[in-house]
């Protein structure tokens, strides 16, 4: 399985985005348990306050299957989000992701 990464900027304020984001958290919960290999964050600025998006990064078999995943996601469907998938290939470092 590859590792994809899916990040996002918001495209609308946070309050608008609230609703959809706690969509959003109860949809990766149910693919986790469904056991799909993902996890989902949030960015912060230099200062530790949220930076309007966020990272998805997630196990799929190719990048047709990782997109249609991300197809799914709740921020991506509300288009309150702007957001680009990228297959990650490690290649050095402490992470057990191999």
């Amino acid at each position: 399985m590859a590792w994809f990464v899916k990040q996002e900027t918001f495209l609308r304020p946070y309050a608008e985005m609230k609703p959809h984001l706690q969509a959003h958290r109860s949809w990766v919960e149910q693919r986790r348990e469904a056991g799909i290999v993902l996890s989902s964050g949030y960015l912060v600025d230099g200062a530790g306050q949220p930076g309007g998006g966020g990272l998805l990064l997630l196990q799929a078999a190719n990048y047709a299957e990782a997109e249609a995943l991300v197809l799914q996601d709740p921020m991506v469907r509300s288009g309150g989000v702007e957001w680009r998938l990228q297959e990650w290939r490690p290649s050095v470092g402490d992470l057990d992701v191999g």
